[in-house]
């Protein structure tokens, strides 16, 4: 799982509130259907065969933009990971 350097708010495990499980489980669904995504966005087509009638700029910049992608996708993965670990720290 990707580490991260940025603070996120996390909750406060406590009688009244949402249970270490149920966040922890909801968190991993969200963790596991991020991976599909980043997988599919792996899977999907961009092929430099595509932009060369744009011009030359235009294979670099889709794929500064596609690395953007997964970059971001890695952020809401950290995210989704901080939730989870927690939890865990409560179960």
């Amino acid at each position: 799982m990707p580490a991260t350097s940025t603070a996120h708010a996390l909750p406060t495990i406590h009688l009244n509130g949402t249970g270490a499980r149920s966040l922890a489980d909801e968190y991993h669904a969200v963790y596991r259907a991020l991976n599909k995504a980043s997988d599919a966005l792996e899977a999907a087509t961009c092929n430099a065969r595509d932009f060369y009638p744009q011009g030359d700029a235009a294979w670099q910049q889709a794929r500064d933009e596609r690395a953007e992608m997964f970059r971001k996708l890695a952020e809401v993965q950290a995210y989704a990971e901080a939730w989870m670990a927690r939890a865990s720290d409560h179960l």
